[in-house]
Order: C-alpha cells, then sequence, then structure tokens
C-alpha cells in the first residue's frame, strides 16, 4: 500500500471514529476535529466555550499538532489550565492542498500515539 493510500485510509478512519462519537454520524471536516483535539489537549472536555476561546482552542491542537515536526515546542500551562506553545521554526508558505494534506498526516499521527487507530 502506497504511503498516500495508507493515510487516505487512516484520516477516513479517524474521521469515521470521531464523527460517530462526537457527531452522531454526521461526517466531521478537518476544523473539527482540530477543534476536539485543542478541547482534548485543554481537558476540559465537559465546557461550553466562547467563539474566541473556541478559536485559542484550535490554535491550541495545530501547535500540538504540528510539534513533533519541529514548528512548535511546548512553553508552559497557564493558571486557567491553557497549554502555551513557542514558536521553533516558522511554517512555510504551502498551498491549501499541502497545507490539508500537512494537517491530515500530523492528525493521523496523533491517533496513532494515542493508540486510537492503528
Amino acid at each position: 500500500m502506497s504511503r498516500d493510500e495508507q493515510l487516505k485510509n487512516r484520516w477516513n478512519n479517524v474521521v469515521q471514529i470521531l464523527s460517530n462519537q462526537f457527531a452522531e454520524g454526521d461526517v466531521l471536516d478537518l476544523d473539527a476535529i482540530i477543534y476536539l483535539i485543542g478541547v482534548q489537549e485543554l481537558g476540559k472536555v465537559h465546557q461550553s466555550f466562547e467563539k474566541d476561546e473556541k478559536l485559542n482552542l484550535m490554535h491550541i491542537a495545530i501547535c500540538r499538532l504540528l510539534e513533533p515536526y519541529g514548528f512548535y515546542e511546548f512553553d508552559f500551562v497557564d493558571k486557567e489550565g491553557w497549554p502555551h506553545y513557542k514558536v521553533k521554526e516558522e511554517l512555510p508558505p504551502l498551498r491549501a492542498g499541502e497545507q490539508s494534506i500537512l494537517m491530515k498526516e500530523a492528525i493521523v499521527s496523533y491517533f496513532l500515539e494515542k493508540e486510537v487507530i492503528k
């Protein structure tokens, strides 16, 4: 199986698992999955969030997802329990499709690490 096919299969598996668990079978998009990862990383899964907090959750998720690629480094957790990251290396300019593939790869790696998928 090619690397692209493996990524596609694993990505579809992640989408199916999360959609069934959090969206009553509706298909979650990339942004929704990034948001869920942010909530998981914050550790406050049964809390409602304001619009700006939702954006911050997505930022947390992106930092966490791209940390293994060397773009971000965990810095500290503030007094409210929010994790903070510092930029280690600026992201290179990517086209929309390249950005999407990078995020999907990072999300698949995250769920492999968490042993949600194999």
